[in-house]
């Protein structure tokens, strides 16, 4: 499963990419993040992994994150492999005009096991949730 997903955020590509670099804020837009925890490689890096914990309801899902490609300000690409759960997202960053910028998100997800029966009747909750995120983060960095 592919799609997109964008906002515009009215703060400059900078100041974006500042809030958006430090993973200490992932938890003022994420709420549902439990923990971000460094694994392997240099933080932050291509090839750096890291395991982050998620409260989604009752159940704690873990992941990891796998980073695949770093060219901040323009593009942070990586995946996070769950339990039948494959995502690669890559994240772009545009300036639209000054003072404004566009954040693309384009995500491919791929399911195994009994995810991948689940997955076809999903497929809008993961696409809701990918926009409440860009949406939460939206907010958080207008507001920072």
């Amino acid at each position: 499963m592919k799609y997109q997903t964008s906002i515009e955020i009215d703060l400059p590509l900078d100041r974006v990419i500042q809030l958006f670099d430090n993973t200490q804020n992932l938890y003022k837009w994420q709420p549902e993040l439990k923990s971000f925890d460094h694994i392997s490689g240099e933080p932050g890096k291509v090839g750096a992994t890291s395991r982050l914990k998620y409260q989604m309801g009752k159940r704690e899902v873990e992941m990891i994150e796998t980073i695949t490609e770093r060219d901040l300000p323009h593009q942070f690409s990586g995946t996070y492999e769950a339990k039948g759960v494959f995502n690669h997202i890559c994240n772009r960053f545009m300036e639209v005009s000054p003072g404004r910028t566009r954040w693309v998100a384009d995500n491919e997800f791929r399911f195994s096991g009994l995810m991948a029966i689940m997955s076809i009747f999903m497929k809008k909750a993961f696409k809701k949730q990918t926009a409440v995120y860009l949406k939460r983060f939206k907010e958080f960095a207008e507001a920072s």
